[in-house]
């Protein structure tokens, strides 16, 4: 049975934090019943493929802010797709707008996990990254998910952020590794054009050191906890890896609906313009699906795979693509290994947790030779 995804994107944020370069804007009720509409309409059209629906995310912005339209547009997305009965149904969620209301009217509705924007556990490095709730309102958000009965809730924690240290992290891990089943931690990145970049915020960070040492802290201590590290920046209790970014490391199919959502769905890469109006106004909203690149080659595929902690497999690569000769990924992959950044044996190549904070070089140091090869 093959199996895919389906991506929803909801572009509404009750304010914009300073650091995010997602597509998203000021929540509106008339621009939201609006776009609910325009939704329900591409899903309605949209394309389909052989096989059945293993998980939905709805993804932002801050997805929770549209709570009473979700439920419809999840309807939408069952009567046009084949949806398995263990689907994987994701909400991203924010502590500050979160009720116990909406949450038991997603959780009824088929709504099985809940991805939400923590952060930190330290209020004062709260109110520098521009977030609008509390650490204690964070814990509060968690324990209502809980009540409203959802059994799988991840949290993100942002790594080398201005005043942070190991302590943060700590604080961070104390507060939120009982409670939860996933964890993601990935390390601030300040992107152009974002009001951090024109505060130059990266002068009040940690250094490039400092921060490898805060994600050294975080795996360790993530680690004790009982959470398995699975990706660079992801970490799960009792196997509950997230089904859905998954699907894109392994280079399965996922449709991505909504301005801004990128899919990759028969061999191409595709996405939708950053145009909310646009989405809106056409009554096929399809008419704006973008060609971006052909995917799914080795190149790709193998990038992909080295941000998994289980990294690239040789006996099902080759299976995969059958022409492709890996004696020189090999070779390169042992080089990394003298170094620490690597491990190979006679099955498989994969980082470690030097290799991953180098990844982008150490990834292209592998597989440099094999770009635009098939």
């Amino acid at each position: 049975m093959k199996f895919y995804g389906i991506y929803i994107h909801i572009p509404f944020c009750r304010s914009k934090c300073p650091y995010c370069d997602f597509y998203s804007m000021r929540y509106s009720e008339e621009k939201a019943q609006q776009y609910k509409d325009a939704l329900l309409r591409a899903i309605e059209q949209s394309p389909r493929a052989e096989g059945m629906v293993d998980s939905i995310y709805f993804g932002g912005g801050t997805p929770i802010l549209m709570g009473h339209y979700l439920c419809e547009i999840l309807d939408g997305v069952r009567a046009r797709f084949p949806v398995a009965e263990d689907c994987e149904i994701t909400v991203e969620a924010n502590p500050a707008v979160m009720t116990l209301g909406c949450l038991r009217e997603l959780h009824r509705h088929g709504f099985n996990r809940i991805s939400m924007g923590v952060q930190s556990a330290v209020d004062d490095q709260l109110r520098t990254l521009g977030r609008l709730h509390s650490a204690a309102q964070a814990r509060e958000s968690v324990e209502l998910c809980r009540i409203a009965g959802f059994e799988n809730i991840s949290v993100d924690l942002m790594l080398g952020t201005p005043g942070q240290t190991e302590d943060s992290i700590d604080a961070f891990c104390e507060t939120f590794c009982p409670i939860v089943e996933h964890i993601s931690a990935y390390l601030l990145k300040v992107e152009e054009g974002t009001p951090f970049a024109r505060r130059h915020i990266e002068t009040q960070c940690p250094d490039e050191d400092e921060s490898a040492a805060l994600y050294h802290k975080t795996v360790d201590t993530l680690r004790r906890w009982g959470f398995h590290q699975y990706e660079i920046s992801n970490f799960a209790k009792d196997n509950r890896y997230s089904r859905h970014n998954t699907h894109y490391w392994n280079s399965i199919d996922y449709l991505g609906i909504g301005p801004a959502a990128h899919s990759f769905w028969n061999g191409e890469r595709r996405y939708f313009p950053r145009d909310l109006d646009g989405f809106i106004e056409l009554h096929n909203p399809w008419d704006l699906w973008e060609f971006d690149t052909a995917g799914g080659d080795f190149f790709e595929y193998a990038m992909l795979r080295l941000r998994l902690t289980d990294g690239l497999r040789f006996e099902e690569c080759m299976k995969k693509y059958p022409n492709i000769d890996l004696t020189e990924f090999r070779k390169k992959a042992e080089l990394l290994a003298q170094h620490g950044l690597a491990v190979v044996d006679e099955k498989h190549a994969a980082l470690t947790t030097e290799g991953f904070l180098v990844s982008n070089s150490a990834i292209w140091s592998l597989l440099e030779s094999y770009d635009l090869e098939g």
